[in-house]
């Protein structure tokens, strides 16, 4: 029998313009450019079984991610929180560009993490498509609150024109998520799934779809994680702390939460909860993340109890627990 070659684990430190990579206890840097990103893959693709762990910095680690999926070179985008408290765990106070691409790799060693799995390009537009919409409705819900304090007639009309565009701008981008899903029988499916549930309606689905791809392929209690619903306690000696939440995909959470204002006033299972946790002394933003909880553990119930071959398929009816 062959012996497979160990894991050899990269730490890539990503920043705007660089690119800090740790590999066998040697550093170099790349610009975070195509030539950069060429030659850093070149230098990797000299080590047989490597693997690069990265962290997730708001889009900058896009282009490497991208690169390195083409090439078959596994990686792993890890959350920043866990790599930082594994580098204090370990007394490593300070932070540059070098020691952060040598902590990356030292917890590619010690936690294997798992290769981040590429994704589609339909998935990449619809992201790229709902985080422009979310921008362009938080603007017109900017300009709408500043309207009462404009007095001058130019600026007034001016105002009236942004508020124009701005529509106009929402609802060519709704048209575009919804040709781009005509486009994937399968992504419709799952949008018209969430869309049956009373409360929700197309903008929730997108979001949820856009940045909850693993939506159907989760147990209860890892989607409430995922989304940063699952409640968590903080308790020492005789410090008795409340349950919070944190942490998870907070564009999820935004969306969830205006489902679930809709939920707690017209679905008759969520407003029965929402109304019977009040009841019992619960606060309103408790109650209503409650309500976020079980909604989301639902959407993930109807998505996996989807059959893959079939297409516009009806969710059952939300049953109480």
């Amino acid at each position: 029998m062959q012996s497979q070659n160990p894991v050899v684990y990269a730490g890539v430190d990503v920043a705007k313009a660089t690119l800090q990579l740790h590999l066998q206890g040697q550093q170099s840097e790349f610009s975070n450019t195509p030539k950069g990103l060429l030659q850093l893959l070149a230098q990797l693709q000299t080590v047989p079984s490597v693997q690069v762990v990265c962290e997730a910095t708001g889009g900058y680690e896009r282009a490497l991610v991208k690169v390195l999926h083409q090439a078959q070179i596994p990686v792993s985008v890890t959350n920043p929180a866990r790599v930082r408290a594994a580098a204090q765990a370990q007394g490593q106070r300070a932070k540059t560009d070098r020691i952060d691409a040598q902590v990356l790799t030292d917890y590619g060693q010690r936690y294997q993490p798992e290769p981040t799995p590429p994704t589609s390009a339909t998935q990449d537009q619809l992201v790229a498509l709902t985080q422009w919409l979310k921008q362009l409705i938080h603007g017109r819900a900017l300009a709408k609150t500043q309207t009462e304090h404009h007095q001058d007639p130019f600026v007034l009309r001016q105002h009236a024109k942004l508020m124009t565009h701005l529509q106009s701008q929402i609802e060519a981008v709704e048209k575009q998520i919804e040709a781009l899903i005509a486009q994937d029988a399968a992504l419709q499916q799952r949008v018209n799934c969430l869309d049956e549930i009373q409360g929700v309606g197309p903008r929730t689905a997108w979001m949820v779809l856009a940045h909850m791809p693993e939506l159907g392929r989760l147990n209860r209690h890892e989607v409430a994680a995922l989304g940063g619903l699952a409640p968590w306690t903080r308790e020492s000696g005789t410090m008795k702390g409340r349950c919070c939440i944190g942490g998870g995909r907070p564009e999820v959470r935004l969306a969830l939460y205006m489902a679930a204002l809709s939920a707690a006033r017209c679905n008759p299972v969520l407003s029965t909860l929402y109304k019977r946790l009040r009841a019992k002394g619960k606060l309103p933003k408790v109650a209503l993340t409650a309500v976020m909880r079980r909604l989301l553990t639902y959407m993930n119930h109807c998505i996996k109890a989807l059959p893959s071959e079939t297409a516009g398929a009806r969710p059952q009816e939300l049953k109480a627990a």
